[in-house]
């Protein structure tokens, strides 16, 4: 449970009453809930982020960790900011849930459902201490396509130092990896319509820095620079992590394919 000190400091208290509701519906028997998810077994680490509900734009993040006695949670919760539009179902390795809201191209939603974790990046040319995700440097030639029409869409593509840096002549629209701001200084890639990837179902997710914890994002997952560095380090490749995201009333309705 988050301490008062913390929900002063990190600015939360407008929106801690929603996410007391989230906890307290989500905390009993959350390792239970994450076990009969039936994940592959080469996973042992999942961050599940949950809100209160599909419009809520604000949720929690919780580390899990399976061992020899099953899951079991890491840490305390953290406060997160998704889609200003709240949560639709996404692409990822979960059945699709037909018949909800479905995470479009700029709907600022963020997506809901179980997706794989890649390659963490940001501003340094070196990754931060402990991470052991891959790591690449987003320089100012680094754009992520967002572009529904183009072969590149829902890629992250570098312009060569031999091209001018103009990327409005290769693609109609698309998302600045050096921002001008810290929100990507760190941050980690979510596996969201990618295998395969749809146009117009969405791109450009990940987990970041957020703006503040009053703002929500177009439709990534965000929190404190400290929060998500604490987060980063703790990830490990072969624990294969996976992102668990959805209204914590849905959490019973994700499912897998039966072959996993």
């Amino acid at each position: 449970m988050l301490s008062r000190l913390m929900i002063e400091k990190t600015g939360l208290v407008p929106v801690f009453l929603c996410l007391l509701f989230c906890l307290s519906a989500c905390s009993p028997g959350l390792e239970q809930q994450v076990a009969q998810l039936h994940l592959p077994m080469a996973t042992t680490q999942v961050l599940l982020v949950t809100s209160a509900d599909w419009k809520a734009s604000s949720g929690m993040l919780q580390r899990l960790e399976k061992n020899t006695i099953g899951w079991q949670r890491v840490g305390d919760a953290i406060p997160v900011r998704v889609g200003r539009n709240g949560l639709g179902w996404g692409m990822g390795l979960h059945l699709d849930g037909a018949g909800g809201v479905q995470k479009m191209e700029g709907d600022g939603k963020a997506p809901a459902g179980i997706f794989p974790l890649g390659t963490v990046f940001g501003y340094a040319s070196q990754p931060p201490i402990g991470v052991q995700m891959p790591y690449r440097m987003a320089s100012e030639r680094d754009y992520f396509v967002d572009a529904i029409e183009s072969p590149d869409y829902n890629h992250w593509r570098s312009l060569a130092p031999t091209q001018a840096n103009e990327p409005k002549q290769h693609w109609r629209s698309f998302e600045r990896m050096r921002r001008d701001d810290q929100q990507y200084e760190y941050g980690m890639i979510v596996g969201h319509n990618v295998f395969p990837t749809v146009a117009g179902r969405g791109s450009a997710i990940f987990m970041h820095v957020w703006l503040n914890s009053d703002t929500p994002t177009s439709g990534c997952t965000a929190m404190a620079e400290t929060d998500l560095l604490k987060v980063l380090a703790w990830l490990k490749p072969v624990s294969n992590p996976l992102l668990v995201q959805v209204p914590v009333r849905s959490l019973a309705a994700l499912r897998l394919p039966e072959a996993q």
